[in-house]
């Protein structure tokens, strides 16, 4: 114990990094430390940003032993600051979601016979059957991909089960690919571990559960019947469903609690108590949304070099365009998440298009141009709203190759809709970039979000923006313009730390909270919003929010229009 009571610590273990943060019962940060996969091991596993990549095959994956050696250096920087990790009383984390970790038989002996004189790396290296495990990245999957939609007959019905449709990236479709690649390794894998599961498992010196949440990242969960599919798992297994089901093992229905106690490797090398517990570790989606009391119909969107969209709901209603998953922490919430490839790099296409300014901001005219044009470039009655695509790169969502497209429609109605022959002026590119990807985001959440009080129209009630884009002030006004947000637009600024203090707040909960108490009443009652977050604009403006939901009809049939002949194949 501290003057101030019990310290926890939370984890995040991204592609690039390994981040560890202490933090006391109030929230407040203690201590933090990280390891750059590159700068300290880029030369021995001759990794970039955190990976090697088999280009002929389109596989991406990370060595299994860079996690180990990071765990410990990792730890050993927190004491060199002299953290007191002997007054942790819990441990969870966040990890890369979908990854996946191939134990042998001999892993459970290994991982229960740490001893505090070698290192990790050392102890655990006959304890895999497979040195890597795939990244998000990895894009080798088609052929499984296509066998996971017939099994379930539709891309609607697989997403109907699981939450998704099939994705190169989740777990399941990984699975069966290595096992037709490598049967020999499948065969003498005992255990099949997510990264964020793994985690758990060095800090418990046994093979933890996978967690509620994480789960439905693999294509293989059944959401609605809270249980492995049938089908699923006999096709990645090629008809040995049991033996598969084995190897995941169950999964811990609660995101909170103890899984036990910490290592004795941990407490006789990095002097831990041995009273320290371990409680359920998730993805790094799920632990974004732990990073603040996020209430139900509040949403998330980060604005990086992807773009990605978050928001706790307590409907499920899945759809092949986005996400659905299990709440990391609440029973019968589920977390809707929308990812976009053409996000921070699209935007700053457009930007390099325009004149550079003579101030060396790079923004500055793409940032003066966004906010001189009138919403849809709409200036005065008559005039065509203008709706357009950017996909400097193949998108997700929608399923289109990379191209740009510009159309115009009745801005009253939405009617009319025409593609345009020659491009407009490219600085009025600007404002219609931001909305085309807001205006995706409104269309796709558009059935989950609801009156946030009498007299308004449907929408989030608050929006948090986090990344690089939240710092950019016409980004945060168009999208409020678009989005609404009914209690204001909102730039959450933890330091890059998202993921990492999401999985400390819920090492908080797990071990604090009182009988039935829900993770966002207890954060909610410590989470101080001074020095957290700063509201960047207004959110919903009367007149404007409905002048998009005009179009929006608009917007989704100029999709549908597209997707006929330039569909990703």
């Amino acid at each position: 114990m501290t003057d101030n009571g019990p310290l926890y610590l939370g984890f995040d273990l991204s592609t690039q990094q390994l981040k560890a943060i202490v933090i006391q019962s109030d929230l407040s940060i203690v201590s933090s430390a990280k390891v750059d996969f590159d700068q300290d091991f880029g030369a021995k596993y001759k990794i970039k940003k955190g990976v090697l990549v088999n280009e002929q095959e389109g596989e991406v994956f990370a060595p299994v032993a860079l996690w180990l050696e990071s765990l410990d250096l990792v730890l050993q920087r927190l004491q060199e600051q002299n953290t007191p990790l002997n007054c942790i009383k819990g441990i969870s984390g966040s990890c890369q979601q979908h990854g996946s970790v191939y134990w042998n038989h001999e892993a459970e002996q290994l991982l229960g016979g740490l001893t505090a004189d070698k290192s990790l790396v050392d102890q655990l290296a006959g304890a895999f059957s497979h040195p890597f495990a795939p990244n998000w990245q990895d894009h080798s999957t088609q052929h499984e991909c296509d066998k996971f939609e017939e099994t379930m007959g539709t891309a609607e019905r697989l997403a109907q089960a699981t939450g998704s449709a099939a994705h190169h990236r989740f777990t399941g479709t990984q699975i069966m690919r290595l096992r037709h690649k490598l049967p020999q390794m499948y065969t003498s894998t005992s255990r099949i571990s997510l990264v964020s599961s793994f985690l758990a498992s060095l800090f418990l010196g046994s093979i933890a559960p996978m967690d509620i949440s994480d789960v439905c990242g693999m294509n293989l969960w059944d959401i609605p019947s809270n249980n492995w599919s049938s089908p699923l798992l006999d096709l990645a297994s090629g008809g040995s469903p049991d033996d598969l089901r084995a190897k995941l093992g169950e999964v811990r229905q609660d995101g909170g609690g103890s899984m036990g106690n910490v290592s004795s490797y941990f407490v006789n090398k990095y002097n831990f108590s041995p009273d320290c517990g371990v409680a359920p570790f998730t993805g790094d989606n799920p632990a974004t949304i732990l990073a603040l009391p996020l209430r139900p119909l509040d949403a998330i969107v980060s604005l990086g070099t992807s773009t990605t969209f978050l928001m706790s709901t307590p409907v499920y209603k899945p759809d092949p365009s986005y996400h659905f998953f299990n709440h990391p922490t609440t029973p019968g919430q589920y977390m809707f998440m929308l990812c976009y490839k053409n996000g921070g790099l699209a935007r700053e296409k457009v930007r390099d298009v325009l004149p550079s300014s003579e101030s060396g901001d790079v923004w500055e005219n793409f940032n003066k141009h966004a906010l001189e044009t009138a919403p849809l470039d709409v200036r005065k009655e008559g005039d065509r709203a203008k709706l357009g695509l950017y996909f400097y790169l193949p998108e997700i969502v929608p399923n289109i190759k990379a191209g740009t497209w510009r159309y115009t429609c009745d801005a009253n109605s939405g009617e009319g809709l025409e593609e345009v022959k020659e491009p407009w002026a490219k600085e009025t590119d600007a404002r219609a970039i931001i909305e085309s990807q807001a205006l995706s985001m409104r269309l796709r959440s558009q059935k989950l979000v609801t009156a946030p009080r009498e007299g308004l129209p449907a929408q989030p009630g608050r929006v948090y923006l986090v990344g690089g884009g939240s710092l950019n002030p016409a980004i945060t006004r168009v999208l409020g313009d678009v989005l609404g947000g009914a209690d204001g637009v909102y730039k959450l600024d933890v330091g890059g730390n998202a993921c990492a203090l999401g999985g400390a707040y819920k090492a908080v909960w797990a071990f604090e909270r009182g009988d039935g108490e829900a993770f966002d009443e207890l954060i909610g009652k410590r989470w101080k919003e001074e020095g957290a977050i700063q509201r960047v604009d207004e959110g919903y403006k009367k007149g404007v929010f409905e002048k998009y939901g005009n179009v929006l009809g608009a917007f989704e049939k100029m999709e549908e229009e597209i997707l006929k002949v330039a569909k990703n194949t």
